[in-house]
């Protein structure tokens, strides 16, 4: 499985790079809004500091106005994907941008059927919120394992990015299921190398060798 961090922070992104784990980054326009300086500057900063996939997403809401802001976005950097809502207006940008060789990670999906719909038009990530699922008491996991199953069943290129992650059980989850990738608020991604029996066994060698040092 891929490790994303759903993050606009520099610091967070440096942070799990240097633990080895990192795959690639995801933003939206939210992460990016609670940063200081220019989100252009600050995208092809992230780019600089990953060596893999870095999510930026559109706010046209017609065809058109996307594919112009994704081909901008694009050139700030080559590990740049484009972030598209899953609307009809997104299917056509999807399209459009898939034949001009530009990344795209379909946003917001919420079902099976959408994610199919994405895959069909090309794009290189689909992300299912599964949060956001859980929210309304409709279990996001559930759509994640029908997602991955439809896509083995037609060999789809498509990546299976699950997000609005909450929590390290996601997480697993997602791995049982066969996801591709998990991106990761970075809270999160710090609950996953921690375990009180781990703390627990360091504590009992340290205090064991204190006595051998003597």
């Amino acid at each position: 499985m891929k490790i994303f961090i759903d993050t606009a922070n520099l610091e967070e992104i440096k942070e799990a790079e240097s633990w080895g784990i990192l795959d690639g980054v995801t933003t939206n326009p939210t992460l990016l809004s609670r940063e200081d300086g220019n989100f252009r500057d600050n995208l092809r900063k992230i780019c600089e500091a990953v060596n893999g996939p870095v999510s930026g997403e559109v706010v046209a809401l017609e065809a058109d106005g996307m594919v112009k802001e994704a081909r901008e976005l694009a050139k700030i950097h080559d590990n740049m994907v484009i972030k598209i809502p899953m609307t009809t207006e997104g299917l056509k940008a999807i399209k459009k941008l898939t034949a001009e060789g530009i990344k795209t990670n379909t946003t917001l999906v919420f079902s099976p059927l959408q994610a199919l719909m994405a895959a069909k038009a090309g794009t290189t990530f689909v992300s299912p919120f599964v949060g956001r699922m859980d929210d309304i008491q409709s279990p996001g996991m559930e759509m994640v394992e029908k997602i991955v199953k439809i896509f083995d069943n037609y060999d789809f290129d498509t990546e299976v990015l699950v997000a609005s992650i909450r929590n390290p059980l996601h997480i697993i989850q997602a791995g049982m299921m066969g996801a591709d990738i998990c991106t990761i608020p970075h809270k999160v991604i710090k609950k996953l190398v921690s375990h009180p029996k781990t703390d627990e066994g360091i504590e009992r060698f340290l205090a064991d060798w204190k006595k051998v040092e003597k």
